[in-house]
């Protein structure tokens, strides 16, 4: 349940909960290993050993671009499968970014968001110039947009978050967040304290084992009548 004050505004995880993430990233990774015909690596295997690198980057210093990050999680990745790489996989990857489309139920969902009176902003792990195409299919919905490369730093840090609630005006009692991501996001409302709404969207990542979401829903659309219906303080 929520409780406190009616937010003025409401912050978004992009990827995964408003842009579809796994589906675009696995097309890409598709066109990359049939680049490499003689591979018998699975999609999904090198999806896991380039998440696994791509999150030690973004936690590591000095930050780097998102556009630095993917592209060297991805040629580790790959090295580390022994698959030969190319700049071109890598512009398969992080050009295809940008024209990943949003959830069919998204669009309107942030509409009749719009229509209550909130003001949304995502808050994202990626470059001003990757996510501006994910957003021009938004609707024209989104008020304001806060990246990695804005705040310089990755989500689950704090700093992403207060540099964000800085940018809003806002404390952190003062929003509710929606996203897809136990491990990025509900992290970071567990560890910072701001109301969140989890997004399930059944890709099998797992909530976290200490903390619980003030909502949780299968989809976008469920979050505007929930919102009407609850009583603020």
């Amino acid at each position: 349940m929520l409780s406190g004050p009616k937010p003025e505004w409401l912050t978004f995880d992009c990827y995964g909960t408003l842009i579809q993430w796994d589906e675009g990233l696995l097309a890409a990774v598709n066109t990359i290993l049939a680049n490499h015909p003689a591979s018998n690596i699975e999609p999904q295997t090198l999806i896991r050993v380039y998440d696994k690198h791509e999150y030690a980057l973004e936690t590591a210093r000095p930050h780097k671009s998102f556009r630095s990050v993917a592209g060297e999680g991805l040629g580790l990745a790959m090295e580390e499968l022994k698959l030969a790489r190319s700049p071109d996989d890598i512009e398969v990857l992080t050009g295809s970014i940008s024209r990943m489309p949003p959830f069919p139920e998204v669009v309107p969902a942030l509409g009749a968001l719009k229509a209550q009176g909130f003001k949304l902003c995502i808050i994202s792990n990626t470059d001003d110039d990757i996510i501006a195409g994910n957003v021009a299919q938004l609707g024209g919905h989104i008020d304001r947009v806060v990246t990695a490369q804005q705040a310089g730093a990755y989500k689950p840090a704090r700093q992403i978050f207060d540099f964000a609630h800085n940018a809003l005006g806002v404390g952190r009692g003062d929003v509710v967040h929606i996203c897809a991501s136990p491990h990025l996001d509900l992290a970071a409302a567990r560890d910072l304290g701001f109301r969140c709404i989890w997004i399930d969207r059944g890709t099998g990542r797992k909530p976290l084992p200490d903390y619980t979401p003030n909502a949780v829903f299968p989809a976008l659309d469920d979050v505007p009548p929930f919102l009407r219906s609850t009583i603020w303080n």
